[in-house]
């Protein structure tokens, strides 16, 4: 089966295709396929925005289509950046968004946080296939290490006793909230 990744987000995309490598016949980038597409996620759920990129997409190609949203949700507040993740601070400026992270959770005790990931994949006739992944974590007083993207180099995980920022890819791969989700999605099929 051929399956048209929904994301413009090219570090989401790498990780998609080395978690996913060897399951699918082919996995393409919307770049990969010539869809300009980048619709607006303003649902309320982490499923919802899956389900408006998935739907969008698939409006647009013959292939089955694989979406996800993610987010980072720390328990101090309330669950925030959940669905707002991507863009805390700002479209998608990854520093801002660390910035104000660390702002908001001056002087909190509780830095407990998990990031969760849904993922859909959607056949050519519409059908939709659901997986759902979580990491547990804290996020830390400063940022530690280059690696990844996004948050990273402020979450520590629990799993791997580091930062995903000091985490190598095949370290992050084996436990992220990513992983487990498209993990999760294979066995329902």
């Amino acid at each position: 089966m051929d399956v048209v990744i929904a994301s413009n987000n090219e570090h989401k995309i790498k990780e998609i295709k080395q978690i996913l490598k060897d399951k699918f016949d082919n996995l393409y980038s919307l770049k990969e396929v010539n869809i300009n597409c980048d619709p607006e996620e303003n649902g309320l759920t982490f499923l919802d925005n899956a389900m408006i990129k998935a739907n969008a997409i698939g409006q647009l190609t013959d292939k089955a289509v694989l979406a996800d949203d993610t987010g980072l949700c720390v328990n101090a507040l309330n669950g925030m950046p959940g669905v707002h993740s991507a863009r805390y601070a700002g479209n998608h400026d990854h520093k801002a968004n660390r910035e104000k992270l660390l702002h908001e959770l001056d002087g909190k005790n509780d830095r407990t946080a998990y990031f969760a990931t849904v993922v859909v994949l959607r056949y050519p006739d519409g059908t939709k296939v659901v997986g759902e992944g979580r990491v547990d974590g804290r996020i830390l007083t400063a940022e530690d290490g280059e690696n990844g993207f996004g948050y990273d180099t402020l979450f520590f995980s629990d799993d791997l006793n580091k930062s995903f920022g000091t985490a190598t890819d095949d370290e992050k791969n084996s436990v992220s909230h990513r992983a487990r989700a498209l993990h999760d999605l294979l066995k329902k099929l």
